[in-house]
């Protein structure tokens, strides 16, 4: 596994994720690209094209610059029903670890609730990350989030 994990970096890593849940939660769309490293990469893969190294993702963003236009987009211009999301996420596993770089992979839940309708289970799977220290604290180098559905409601709009 490499480089043993203190307890401050341990605490640092699942404060990352709760941060990032909060954040995404919570609607704060200008603090999503801030979870990232100027080049980090966020895709969303269904599970089968991960696991049969397909390239094809639902969603790709290769810098923090593509994030914050991402973010323009949910505020500016893409037309939805206005949904609240809430995520559960299971405690990060160490994959593997190397001086200030981690792999680590955590489980994940998102429930969604339209303003008049009953909460229901809208995306499950895995996040597939790799966390670096840099000057501003631990951020995500590569976030993949691989869902288990072949199947997604209409469109994914807010980050999961």
């Amino acid at each position: 596994m490499g480089t043993p994990l203190d307890f401050e970096d341990w605490h640092a890593i699942t404060q990352l994720y709760a941060d990032y849940a909060a954040a995404v939660d919570s609607g704060q769309w200008d603090l999503w690209p801030e979870y990232f490293t100027d080049d980090g990469v966020y895709r969303l893969v269904p599970r089968e094209n991960h696991e049969r190294g397909l390239p094809l993702a639902t969603l790709a963003f290769t810098s923090k610059g593509m994030l914050r236009d991402r973010v323009y987009g949910i505020r500016e211009t893409l037309f939805h029903d206005p949904y609240y999301q809430r995520h559960v996420v299971g405690l990060p596993v160490l994959r593997e670890a190397a001086p200030g770089r981690w792999r680590c992979e955590a489980n994940y839940a998102v429930f969604r609730t339209k303003l008049s309708e009953p909460s229901t289970v809208f995306n499950v799977g895995r996040t597939l990350d790799v966390i670096v220290r840099t000057p501003q604290g631990l951020k995500f180098a590569e976030r993949v989030c691989v869902y288990d559905s072949e199947l997604i409601p209409n469109s994914i709009i807010y980050p999961i």
